[in-house]
């Protein structure tokens, strides 16, 4: 009896653990961000035990073996975006991102981006950068994180005014794309010339692993680019994505 007890606990399906909820990220982001991406950081402050909360809760819940690669990458993008904005509230107000670390002293860190901010698991911390580039660029080959995770700066791609939502992501990620292509100006796009924003140039692989630059913006543009169409970048403003 013992035995056929063992055999059948065996033979049940594996359930996979819950996943935690960005219920409350959402809500913060619906509530301070509007339709073209500028955040209401000053308003946002009066809530900002409640985004502090959120991130506590993700610490708690960080992405298991038994996750979808979608979760995952969903539970990264919110993170990091939370964590931006967490930052720039704690030094909030602040002209640029790129303030912190450098006119606002902290010891031994360049840029905001290294900063530690993320205790996960066996007291682990992560930075922005260590989530960026050591977690999401290594574990995920999609090239739209890059219009996904937002920095806070004016030529950044917008901040939804929603959280990223699992089952929707693959929508949610093509929707920021085409936005972020069509936005004039933060990119300038005929068949025969190119004016991109700087992040084509520095994740320039990102774009190329699946073929030229061309065949990625193909796929998002309205416009047919010319294979042999002239690129150039422009300059990248870091003022603070603030609401006017």
């Amino acid at each position: 009896m013992k035995n056929l007890l063992v055999l059948l606990l065996l033979s049940l399906p594996l359930i996979n653990q819950a996943q935690p909820s960005h219920q409350a990220f959402d809500v913060l982001l619906k509530k301070y961000v509007d339709s073209t991406g500028g955040v209401n950081y000053k308003a946002f402050k009066n809530d900002e035990q409640k985004l502090n909360d959120y991130l506590v809760d993700m610490t708690t819940n960080p992405p298991t073996g038994e996750w979808e690669d979608n979760e995952k990458l969903t539970y990264w993008i919110n993170v990091y975006n939370a964590l931006t904005i967490q930052l720039i509230l704690k030094y909030y107000p602040v002209e640029s991102i790129k303030d912190i670390g450098s006119s606002i002293q902290i010891p031994f860190i360049n840029t905001p981006w290294d900063i530690e901010c993320f205790d996960i698991e066996d007291g682990k911390e992560l930075s922005l950068n260590n989530i960026e580039h050591g977690i999401i660029r290594k574990d995920f080959e999609e090239p739209r994180i890059h219009f996904a995770l937002v920095c806070a700066a004016v030529s950044c791609p917008k901040l939804m005014n929603e959280a990223y939502d699992a089952s929707r992501l693959d929508a949610q990620l093509t929707i920021q794309t085409k936005e972020f292509l069509s936005n004039t100006t933060k990119n300038k796009i005929s068949s025969d010339r190119l004016e991109l924003s700087k992040l084509f140039s520095w994740y320039g692989g990102d774009f190329r692993k699946n073929g030229t630059l061309v065949d990625f913006l193909n796929q998002y543009t309205t416009v047919q680019i010319d294979d042999k169409a002239k690129t150039s970048f422009m300059d990248y403003n870091w003022s603070l994505n603030e609401q006017k």
